[in-house]
């Protein structure tokens, strides 16, 4: 069986190559979406090593907090602490912009728990500021700098990571005023005292106290390290710091969850796009497996005279299409866990770099599970059904008789000649211009949500959801997206032409004797793929690109009402250029089919 598979794939090198493509796009963005997250990962625990990082961080708003902070130093379960800390609301202004901040006060002197790292200059000293890295980029403020701190100047002395907050502009809420992160509505107004998007910057503790005010009064903060880190929501829990307890507290697992919010974003939008490539790549198996039987008629045939029983005529057909598959599924899965650091750089305020995902097991086994079962999917039933077929008849390769249909051949008689023979040709295979009609309708719901996601992206910089470079890596996995699923739909095209143009040779030449010319032949074959790929395009912007983008919706916890949905003309500048690059794409081989020798075919 092995060896007849092989034979036949080096028999027909291009379809075995369009075979290998179709279930690697998908294995590839599948593999990608799996290993996103924990590649991402990495530089979190690389800070939280580097840092002394805490398994819990617990706030107090007023003075009278201290006392409990001091008791949750004792807590059982507590191996280590530092602080408390002071901490206020504030407002820094740098290169010509202003921004909200908090301002936590430090020793100058190593602390057990929670030390942040300077990846650029020194750490506190008297007149000096130091900025979370993520938040110093962003500000594009460096070392040597002057900032104004609450009307007080003050010369930025270092930069510097930590473990204990996520990176700007996701940064948690130590100051009792409250903070909002990401865009406010237009027709709301911020809260007075409120802090929008804030910062972090450590200073002395004598500084930081010395700027608090009846408007900032002093908060505190404490960093905890337990005997067993992976407890550390069960101790929140049991000392009441969660669902507005006393001391509102942190885990390092929410503050993670936070710091790898960007690769949590980009995981989702390769997960739906690999389950999206996956039914494209169905579709497009489909059809070149419908294709490749028809022209293995006679290989049927043959192996069954010389003695294959139908199990092993089936075992062989599929045997090809398994084989793909695992190259197939080996290749997605190096490609997408050497191409995941490039979508996963690793933001301004963590040690490290995402590095080489790390293959698990789990990973593994789904991506390969996946394209085996896009292979058996797409190939069992045109197997099975060959592998019964008569072997007299298989041997003789006849023309398959057409279906007639009454008040088909009434309307498509009164057309032109392409028409008229585009209609048949689609009425003879009816599943196959539901699979082109799918096939489109997903590509078209795909570009639907690309354009969404696309003028969200675009508003993104200015609300401080994201910073510019996080929406320059989003952008970037859209872009991955995007052009995989339009060259696996430009796959599906010329396949399924290809297809058509097999099945219909016979057809095709019977037409031509009776007077049809080359280039009416060639408009038929492509007409027949364009009419369904209107209608797929018509379906694909709704109800399809409006059903997907409502399920991304629904699985991120977005908010509809705020996205921007594409204008009337975009969509129908996507319909158009959808018909218009099917009519391209489908030419080349309508154009070989259409010219085909009409006396060797029959």
């Amino acid at each position: 069986m092995i060896r007849l598979a092989l034979r036949d794939l080096r028999r027909r090198r291009t379809e075995a190559v369009l075979l290998l493509i179709a279930i690697l796009a998908a294995t590839t963005t599948l593999t990608l979406g799996l290993v996103l997250r924990d590649a991402a990962g990495d530089p979190y625990q690389s800070t939280r090593a580097a840092t002394k990082g805490p398994d819990v961080v617990a706030n107090a708003g007023q003075a009278a907090g201290l006392a409990e902070l001091g008791k949750l130093a004792t807590a059982s379960g507590v191996t280590a602490h530092s602080g408390p800390y002071p901490v206020i609301a504030g407002k820094l202004e740098a290169s010509g912009r202003t921004s909200d901040v908090q301002v936590e006060g430090r020793d100058a002197t190593v602390a057990a728990v929670d030390q942040p790292q300077v990846t650029r200059g020194s750490w506190v000293s008297d007149g000096g500021v130091v900025l979370e890295a993520a938040f110093a980029d962003s500000l594009d403020v460096g070392v040597g700098d002057s900032v104004t701190l609450s009307g007080r100047s003050f010369k930025v002395v270092g930069v510097a990571v930590t473990a204990a907050m996520p990176p700007y502009p996701g940064a948690s809420c130590i100051v009792p005023a409250g903070c909002i992160n990401g865009a406010i509505p237009d027709d709301r107004d911020l809260p007075a005292g409120m802090l929008h998007n804030p910062g972090l910057v450590w200073l002395t503790q004598a500084e930081a106290r010395s700027l608090a005010s009846d408007r900032s009064p002093l908060s505190y903060v404490m960093n905890l390290k337990l005997a067993d880190p992976d407890e550390a929501q069960a101790f929140v829990d049991r000392t009441g710091g969660d669902h507005g307890g006393a001391l509102p507290m942190q885990t390092w697992q929410n503050i993670l969850e936070d710091a790898t919010d960007l690769a949590r974003d980009s995981q989702i939008l390769l997960l739906i796009g690999a389950w999206l490539l996956g039914l494209l790549a169905v579709a497009s198996l489909s059809v070149l497996v419908g294709g490749r039987m028809a022209d293995q008629n006679r290989r049927v045939g043959l192996l069954k005279a010389v003695g294959g029983t139908p199990s092993l005529v089936a075992a062989v057909l599929l045997a090809e299409y398994l084989l793909v598959a695992v190259v197939a599924a080996a290749a997605g899965l190096a490609i997408g866990a050497l191409t995941a650091p490039l979508l996963t750089e690793s933001s301004a305020g963590l040690v490290g770099s995402a590095g080489t995902a790390s293959l698990t097991w789990s990973t593994i086994g789904l991506v390969t599970a996946v394209a085996l079962g896009v292979a058996v999917v797409a190939t069992a039933v045109p197997a099975v059904r060959a592998a019964r077929s008569s072997t007299v008849s298989a041997l003789a390769d006849a023309a398959r008789p057409p279906r007639r249909t009454g008040w088909l051949i009434t309307v498509s008689a009164q057309l032109p000649v392409p028409l008229l023979l585009a209609s048949r040709v689609a009425a003879r295979r009816p599943r196959r211009v539901v699979l082109a009609v799918v096939s489109i309708a997903v590509t078209v719901s795909g570009v639907y949500v690309l354009l969404v996601l696309n003028a969200f992206l675009g508003d993104q910089p200015g609300t401080g959801a994201y910073t510019a470079a996080q929406v320059e890596t989003l952008r970037h996995v859209l872009l991955v997206w995007t052009v995989i699923l339009l060259s696996l739909a430009a796959v599906n095209a010329i396949v399924i032409t290809w297809a058509t143009v097999l099945d219909n040779r016979h057809a095709s030449a019977l037409a031509r004797a009776l007077g049809a010319t080359p280039g009416e032949m060639t408009v038929a074959l492509a007409a027949a793929q364009v009419l369904p790929a209107l209608v797929g395009a018509v379906l694909g912007v709704f109800p399809g690109g409006w059903a997907l983008f409502a399920a991304i919706n629904a699985i991120t916890g977005g908010d509809s009402d705020k996205a921007t949905l594409p204008v009337p003309w975009q969509l129908i500048a996507v319909v158009l250029a959808t018909v218009l690059a099917v009519a391209a794409l489908t030419s080349v081989p309508a154009h070989l089919g259409g010219r085909r020798p009409v006396i060797a075919t029959l």
